[in-house]
């Protein structure tokens, strides 16, 4: 029996002695480390689903706008590989009225037309006048129909090549000007229309501060419009984003097929008071991106307070005439075997 308590006893100083040795050695893997992370932006503004929809529906009031544009193409068939083809800004003007109907010039140096296009809301027309014998051209289509590309995708911009009038007009053969309707004048959200439901969710995205130039972290509100089906089902039709850092700002709008993919995605920047009186704030930067077009095109309004607001141009203003005897291109017409 003492020898038993004598071994337990040796035991426990044994123990003793090792928990001591372990307390004594350095904490290598408590050393604390400042490490810089993304930062929350604050504060957040908080909205409901009304509120959300109503700030959509402040942006919906003009009846037309008309002004002076600038418009910076880019080609982003080669965005797979980390290639994208920007262009050089070229001067515009563009009219826009509801529904559906545009009017665009888009001007080079010394105030010479390179392209024009009109929509009425259900037909589009195309004049490409500068550029390669080509390219010039009056093209003719239906906007609810699909097209390819007419030349193709454009070859990957060649490093150090200086962008060149020939890639605008390039890029302007496949614009379709009815992509700008809805990005430049939003349709109302119609909260009680048959067969629409409206959701709202919560998100945050890290991405770059324009300011600061860093990473920082920004809290979002999603709007989803959906279309209910009577199985149960629902397609998403529109998605909005609204920026919450400080107050609620429209700030994105992406347009879905039949299928759930991403048709357009359009981002707005730099709210300004429009025209003389200031009537409405809106914004003054939008940038339109079709992802299976491969093009994004960036319209900038040059001076948004001498804009015309809620003029109502008649019809024939939105159907673009064939006076330059251009080769014309009908999309629509039977093709030859």
């Amino acid at each position: 029996m003492p020898n038993r308590i004598a071994r337990i006893s040796a035991g426990f100083a044994l123990a003793t002695l090792l928990a001591l040795t372990v307390s004594t050695q350095p904490a290598c893997n408590l050393v604390k480390k400042s490490v810089e992370v993304e930062k929350l932006l604050t504060p957040l503004a908080e909205a409901d689903t009304p509120q959300l929809i109503a700030t959509v529906n402040r942006l919906v009031g003009p009846r037309s706008i008309r002004g002076k544009v600038d418009i910076q193409f880019e080609d982003t068939s080669f965005a797979t590989s980390g290639i994208a083809e920007k262009y050089r800004t070229a001067d515009g003007t563009v009219i826009v009225q509801r529904p559906g109907k545009v009017y665009l010039i888009v001007q080079g140096p010394l105030a010479i037309d390179i392209a024009q296009m009109t929509s009425d809301g259900e037909r589009f027309r195309i004049a490409i006048l500068k550029g390669d014998e080509k390219y010039k051209r009056f093209v003719r289509g239906t906007n609810a129909a699909m097209y390819a590309k007419l030349n193709g995708n454009a070859e990957p911009a060649v490093k150090g090549k200086p962008n060149n009038e020939a890639q605008t007009v390039k890029a302007l053969s496949n614009l379709r000007p009815q992509h700008l309707t809805d990005a430049l004048m939003l349709r109302r959200i119609e909260q009680q229309a048959a067969g629409l439901a409206y959701a709202r969710s919560e998100f945050f995205q890290s991405e770059k501060d324009p300011a600061s130039k860093k990473r920082v972290v920004r809290g979002y509100y999603f709007l989803d419009e959906l279309q209910t089906g009577g199985n149960g089902s629902a397609r998403l039709l529109r998605r909005f984003w609204f920026n919450r850092v400080n107050n609620i700002q429209l700030a994105r709008l992406q347009t879905f097929d039949d299928n759930g993919a991403l048709m357009t995605d359009v981002a707005y920047s730099e709210f300004k008071p429009f025209g003389q009186e200031g009537t409405y704030v809106l914004p003054s930067k939008i940038g339109l991106t079709r992802p299976q077009d491969h093009y994004q095109i960036t319209i900038t309004y040059q001076s948004p307070e001498s804009v015309t607001l809620d003029r109502e141009y008649p019809p024939e203003a939105f159907i673009l005439e064939n006076k330059w005897e251009l080769q014309e291109v009908d999309l629509d017409a039977p093709k030859k075997p």
